[in-house]
């Protein structure tokens, strides 16, 4: 069976205003609505896109988290994956350690292709679809624009700094999506009530044998400083000397 695993993690809307909590320790999660990662619902739609033209048989949605995370695996299921696989945790883990998990499901699944988010909202650590790819030893191209696959290979257009780029890679490989992959689709209210009957495993974390070594330890979390008030200049002399005085040019 060809099979496509996709990667969810669970952040903070990207509709909702962030708030910092008050020692600085983080940002307030309480009440706050927690959404699929944007970058990962565009790879979650690729993936069903290609299952759609046939040349996929079955899309996995996976993540690793607390209970709650239950809620956006099932918003997976309901955009159309078939089946999901929560390892549920309470610790918070690091790029590696999460890449090690899906190393961990990857040998067990053997999927043609899997499909990641090029990063989370909510850190932007851009790191875990290249660890992966190192992991397996796996072909990788990131920041993906547009996706094409034919046969065991896929032409992949990414986005850089000068342009874009297209590249072909051999299947199994890793693809991070990048926003103008594609825009996914909405979820209807029967596709929610399907989904609930659909397969979701749960498997603990300890039981994987990984240990989870975090070698990054954020010390503050600060509020961006709030924009200052604007200021009206007479004419074009007047405003090159004010952006030269806070060296703008």
């Amino acid at each position: 069976m060809r099979k496509i695993i996709v990667g969810l993690k669970r952040v903070i809307d990207y509709n909702v205003r962030v708030r910092v909590r008050s020692d600085g320790s983080g940002v307030e999660k309480d009440g706050v609505k927690m959404s699929i990662n944007p970058f990962d619902e565009i790879a979650l739609e690729e993936a069903l896109r290609i299952k759609e033209q046939g040349k996929a048989d079955e899309v996995i949605v996976l993540s690793i988290g607390a209970n709650e995370s239950q809620q956006q695996l099932r918003t997976g299921l309901a955009m159309g994956a078939d089946r999901a696989i929560l390892i549920e945790s309470d610790n918070a883990t690091d790029p590696l350690t999460i890449s090690k998990v899906f190393q961990k499901i990857i040998n067990q699944e053997n999927p043609i292709l899997v499909l990641l988010g090029k990063q989370a909202i909510d850190n932007d650590n851009n790191q875990t679809g290249q660890m992966l790819a190192a992991l397996l030893n796996w072909p990788q191209a990131t920041f993906a624009s547009e996706v094409n696959i034919d046969n065991n290979n896929a032409a992949v257009t990414r986005e850089i700094d000068t342009g874009l780029e297209t590249i072909s890679v051999t299947l199994p490989a890793i693809i991070t999506a990048d926003l103008r992959l594609n825009e996914p689709r909405y979820v209807k209210l029967p596709d929610i009530m399907k989904a609930k009957k659909k397969q979701l495993d749960i498997i603990n974390f300890d039981d994987l044998g990984i240990t989870i070594k975090n070698t990054i330890k954020t010390i503050n979390t600060e509020p961006p400083e709030q924009r200052q008030k604007g200021i009206m200049v007479e004419n074009v002399s007047a405003l090159v000397n004010e952006l030269k005085n806070k060296g703008l040019v």
